[in-house]
């Protein structure tokens, strides 16, 4: 095994999620590393500038204005994939924040459709497709850390990446066979447009509290995560599936 494991020229790669944060930063470093990206977000200006980004990195863009909610139009849009999809990355996701007292159905179903259906959505797309081409290829879903400690006003959120955990786990021991592994990664705090959801005071009060937790005592950066992505993706992980990475600075270490 050599760098050379890390070289994408000549695969193409799929990215929910890209119009911003980790999503983009993925989109960027599979283009750096030689891939063709497919950038699929709702957001049609944020994957504009990714795309630019994307070609700033040596990449050729591809981008679909969706909805990953919409099971028809995720469809549609990997099947416009030109030959074999070697990756797909499922990065799209929204945060909430409710007690479970205050939780409504539409809170639920809201989290869920987004963070956990659109993700079987990417996976079930992905598959069809690299089998249909005997392509041995990777799925990345995108947990959190958040599944690992009980944390206050999280439950939607939690229960979603949870159910992405389950769905990469069983993914992983079905597909296995065909030569495509699935695996999930677990960020811990990064600093994403997701993250910045508190007043200024707030905000930095509770970055403070993750850098004080963090034995790297530092928030994590978009970067750091789609460095996990890319080694997931690439040949030098060809014998791991099924498996969380949990990039979190530290801040948890479960058994």
């Amino acid at each position: 095994m050599s760098l050379t494991a890390y070289d994408f020229t000549g695969r193409t790669a799929f990215v929910t999620g890209a119009a911003g944060g980790i999503g983009r930063a993925t989109a960027a470093l599979l283009a750096e590393a030689g891939a063709t990206v497919h950038c699929a977000d709702r957001d049609r200006q944020g994957l504009q500038e990714t795309a630019a980004l994307v070609a700033e990195h040596g990449g050729t863009p591809h981008i679909h204005a969706l909805d990953v909610t919409d099971r028809a139009a995720l469809a549609t849009a990997v099947a416009s994939v030109t030959g074999p999809l070697h990756v797909m990355a499922a990065i799209a996701g929204i945060m909430h924040t409710s007690t479970v007292l205050e939780t409504r159905d539409e809170d639920l179903d809201r989290v869920l459709a987004i963070n956990f259906k659109g993700v079987l959505y990417a996976c079930q797309e992905a598959v069809r497709s690299m089998i249909a081409s005997g392509t041995r290829g990777s799925i990345v879903t995108m947990a959190s850390g958040a599944m690992d400690s009980a944390s206050a006003g999280l439950l939607c959120y939690s229960v979603a990446k949870a159910a992405v955990v389950q769905l990469t786990k069983t993914l992983a021991t079905e597909v296995g066979r065909h030569g495509i592994r699935v695996n999930a990664i677990a960020p811990g705090w990064i600093r994403t447009a997701m993250t910045d959801r508190h007043e200024p005071a707030a905000q930095e009060q509770a970055e403070a509290a993750m850098v004080r937790h963090s034995p790297l005592a530092r928030v994590g950066e978009p970067e750091d995560i789609a460095h996990a992505v890319l080694h997931l993706a690439s040949d030098a992980s060809s014998f791991t599936t099924g498996q969380i990475l949990r990039p979190n600075g530290g801040v948890a270490m479960p058994w």
